[in-house]
């Protein structure tokens, strides 16, 4: 029976034979206690083996045996050329990543264009310019991308082409200067279609006003008018595969009526789901709140005409530490703040210490911009879901671990007069922890994950350096929305992160346990499973301070048969594959 229990009382040598689990296949379906044989790369047998025999038997017994973990959004196509693993996504059992999101791809990339694309990087995505500089290039196009990583993956890579990339390549500096004309459109058409023949998982695009480069231009897809947009998903409609990833202009906001009737047009062009974010809350800042029901009724009525939309929700709280000595990126849609961050640490105690200055920085906070004309509409962070983290003075000892809005509560200050009076003290060493996690945002997320076009797998991996970027989110859901407040049955749980993404990604033969599937297997202990620790480390390849997540109760990972991480340990091991959609 294809796909279901098979009985082996014959002997068998098979390259690996997981005993004893409770193995959970990915559909949804109640979990069966049975055995699963490896051979050649795939699922060769799934019940009782006791007869057959392997090169290598797991005992994994009281464990969990899921499918691998599916992330539809990540930005890991640079990092992957150094760390083919992509680290901490396989540690918390990811098997199969979406790269290339936000309209930014490593490629199509002209070989003189490199420290263009590094400095977008670096500026979108907060990567560090230095580790950059390790992007293992020799290819150009997006097709000489997939071919180049062929046996040099970890885990398995499904890539987006993105839409700056796309107009970089064929505009240059015009890219971020203005729309494209006629001639030009056809390029940027005809270059996107030979990356969907190549096997991209579809466009990835974005006109969100947060996305600046070093320079401060906004970015090139930017730039592009929406019926450019409309021409690149026409020429996806015509391969009836894939999705496109998709970030409109009021993104930041929570989206607006506007741009969700763009959302649906876009589905309907494109013959394919459109994947977005922000839906109904500020993105990256608070869940989907006030306006979330009428944020569903929207997403019910694209699945009603046909043009369906998803929502990326992140249901692992964002945060991060920073100091103001040397500053943080996440006050960049407040400019006078920002302008803050970026000065000298002689010229920062010389403002806060001005009072006609703290007045104008107390005002801009309360204001943020909320106008793309004007720059960055990144959301600050909420006072009340920031801390003091560390104190290095006596004066200041007593915050320690507190809230801004509960020290500015006891003292009768501004919450900007707390902060500073604090940092100043400290010799601006104090260290802050920012967080989106508030108890609304822990309630109202209960509800919204489980509406069936929200996609809860999500990290951002492979960005964001300054702060943990959400890499441990698997191991997280599963303890917390699983084994705490048991928002889904263990099934219902795994099925969310491995099966609903791949099936949503066009990805027909990964996030399920089946005979004839390729072996992508998670192991872990449904008891100890967690996010573990999170700390900065030093990467061993770039040398750059980044967040690494190591979990607890991961037991393996598998990748296409072959084990990647053991016990929290890469095998370096590369039987990842390029993933394309069908």
């Amino acid at each position: 029976m294809p796909g279901g229990l098979r009985l082996f009382a014959e002997t068998h040598m098979y390259d690996i034979v997981i005993r004893n689990g409770l193995l959970i296949d990915g559909t949804g379906k109640p979990g069966v206690m049975a055995d699963i044989a490896v051979e050649n790369g795939h699922i060769a047998a799934i019940g009782n083996l006791d007869g057959a025999e392997a090169s290598r038997i797991i005992d994994a017994t009281g464990m969990v045996v899921a499918p691998g973990i599916v992330d539809a959004h990540t930005h890991y196509d640079p990092q992957l050329t150094w760390d083919p693993l992509c680290d901490t996504a396989a540690l918390h059992g990811v098997t199969t990543l979406a790269a290339g999101n936000c309209g930014f791809s490593i490629a199509p990339c002209r070989n003189d264009d490199h420290e263009y694309v590094a400095q977008m990087f670096a500026r979108v995505e907060g990567m560090d310019l230095g580790s950059l500089a390790h992007i293992e290039w020799g290819f150009e196009t997006f097709e000489e991308f997939l071919a180049s990583r062929a046996g040099r993956l970890g885990v398995n890579l499904g890539m987006y082409v993105g839409h700056s990339a796309l107009r970089r390549w064929v505009m240059g500096d015009a890219a971020f200067e203005r729309p494209a004309t006629d001639d030009e459109l056809a390029s940027i058409v005809a270059l996107f279609e030979s990356a969907m023949e190549a096997g991209a998982l579809g466009l990835s695009s974005s006109h969100a006003p947060t996305h600046l480069d070093l320079a401060d231009r906004p970015v090139p897809s930017r730039l592009a008018s929406l019926d450019e947009l409309r021409a690149l998903a026409d020429a996806q409609g015509r391969f009836t595969r894939g999705t496109v990833a998709y970030a409109p202009e009021s993104a930041v906001e929570g989206i607006d009526a506007n741009d969700r009737e763009l959302l649906i047009e876009i589905a309907g062009r494109a013959n394919a789901p459109v994947i977005t974010q922000g839906l109904g809350g500020r993105s990256k800042v608070d869940a989907p709140s006030a306006t979330w029901m009428q944020s569903r009724d929207f997403l019910e009525r694209s699945v009603e005409l046909g043009a369906p939309v998803y929502s990326l929700l992140m249901t692992r709280p964002l945060n991060g530490p920073f100091t103001l000595r040397d500053g943080t990126t996440r006050y960049e849609g407040v400019p006078l703040w920002n302008q803050l961050m970026v000065a000298s640490a002689e010229e920062k105690n010389r403002l806060l210490i001005d009072d006609a200055h703290r007045s104008l920085l107390r005002a801009a906070i309360d204001e943020p911009n909320r106008d793309p004309a004007k720059g960055s509409t990144l959301p600050p962070p909420l006072w009340e879901s920031m801390r003091v983290s560390q104190t290095f003075d006596d004066s200041t000892a007593r915050f320690a671990g507190r809230t801004i809005t509960d020290i500015a509560d006891e003292l009768g200050k501004h919450p900007a007069d707390v902060m500073f009076d604090i940092a100043v003290a400290d010799d601006l060493n104090t260290v802050f922890h920012w967080s989106n996690e508030t108890p609304a945002w822990r309630e109202l997320l209960k509800d919204v994950q489980r509406h069936t076009q929200m996609i809860v797998g999500v990290s951002d991996g492979g960005a964001h350096l300054d702060r943990d970027d959400g890499q441990e989110w698997p191991s997280h859901f599963l303890s917390t929305w699983w084994r705490t407040e048991q928002v889904w049955t263990l099934e219902e749980a795994i099925a969310q992160i491995t099966s609903v993404p791949a099936s949503i990604l066009g990805l027909q033969d990964r996030g399920r346990l089946a005979i004839g599937l390729p072996a992508d297997i998670y192991i872990f202990d449904p008891e100890r499973i967690g996010p573990g620790s999170c700390r900065q480390e030093t990467d061993e390849v770039t040398g750059a301070a980044r967040f690494r997540a190591v979990p607890t109760g991961a037991i393996a990972t598998l990748v296409n048969g072959v084990v990647v991480v053991e016990n929290g340990t890469p095998t370096r091991e590369l039987p990842g594959v390029v993933v394309r959609p069908s």
